[in-house]
């Protein structure tokens, strides 16, 4: 009998979404304007090899705005900042740059709505992210964090009548309506946000892998470890049918011990991944025998965000 034929299931959608391409390029465009050093807040994005390379050519990491000489340039993150960041900047006469995804921004306009109108505000959301932290921060005495199931018996509220969802941005669409339904469970009034929170890119990179995940003995995310929507794919992965699935950083840290057994090897990336990373695991694989690469493709992506206007403006001068 001849071995079964060796090839990639290849997702599309993957990698950079919209957020994520504005936040690199908004680096970008202050280092080659402004010159070295940018302060950025947090990672721009949640990936090793973007905040290397932009380290390397002169961006400077930091946690939080205090460690930001007074005067300077800052960037704050994709993720978003919570107005005490604002104000921290403000106070120490920094420079800012807002490269918060605008899907983000949205999430905390509707934060700061239901608050001025007296609701309950159920985030759902990972306790520590930087994301959940801004968008808490815009309310902070009206929203309360549902990260578990857990989480869903310990929520009290005012008025059951006025009781809202938020969602952060990056989460699996599965996982986040399974917590709405418990929560609906104990809150049958609780209310739906205006419009999806969770970002358009991480849905349709997740429903790219349940379109291959079932066919793939193995798949593999390109990601970081930090980065909430690349975990989630390896998660929908498993749930949609795949054997094993597993998060890399690098092509090189897949194990050939992973490949044993694999006629069908699932490739995908997450939304803060830049294509060269993809590519790099291609060729890795290819070098395996998996030279034969199908890409699956659910969804055509035209998004694009302007550059912030703090930024346009100066490159326009």
């Amino acid at each position: 009998m001849s071995a079964p034929t060796k090839r990639v299931l290849l997702a599309n959608p993957r990698g950079y979404c919209a957020g994520v391409d504005r936040a690199v390029i908004t680096v970008e465009k202050a280092l080659e304007t402004y010159g070295a050093p940018v302060y950025v807040r947090k990672e721009i994005v949640h990936n090793r090899h973007v905040v290397e390379t932009l380290r390397e050519r002169g961006a400077i990491f930091v946690d939080e705005a205090d460690e930001v000489p007074e005067g300077a340039l800052v960037v704050f993150s994709a993720h978003g900042v919570s107005p005490a960041v604002h104000e921290q900047a403000a106070e120490r006469g920094l420079r800012t740059i807002d490269a918060t995804c605008p899907l983000v921004t949205k999430v905390h306009f509707e934060a700061r709505r239901f608050a001025k109108e007296d609701y309950d505000i159920l985030l759902i959301g990972h306790e520590g992210h930087e994301e959940v932290e801004g968008t808490a921060g815009e309310a902070p005495e009206h929203v309360q964090l549902v990260d578990t199931a857990e989480d869903v018996a310990k929520v009290e509220v005012r008025d059951p009548s006025k009781v809202i969802w938020l969602s952060q941005t990056t989460l699996s669409v599965d996982e986040t309506m399974e917590r709405v339904d418990q929560l609906r469970e104990r809150f049958p009034d609780l209310q739906n946000p205006p419009s999806d929170d969770i970002c358009y890119a991480t849905q349709n990179r997740q429903v790219a892998v349940k379109a291959l995940a079932p066919e793939c003995e193995l798949v593999l995310v390109v990601g970081s470890q930090n980065s909430s929507n690349s975990k989630r794919l390896v998660e929908v992965a498993l749930q949609a049918g795949a054997d094993a699935a597993y998060l890399v950083d690098f092509a090189h840290e897949v194990q050939e011990s992973w490949l044993d057994g694999v006629s069908t090897v699932g490739v995908t990336s997450g939304a803060s991944v830049p294509d060269n990373l993809v590519m790099d695991l291609l060729r890795w694989l290819a070098e395996r025998g998996y030279g034969q690469v199908d890409e699956v493709t659910t969804a055509n992506e035209k998004v694009a965000f302007a550059l912030p206007a703090e930024l346009r403006k100066a490159l326009k001068a």
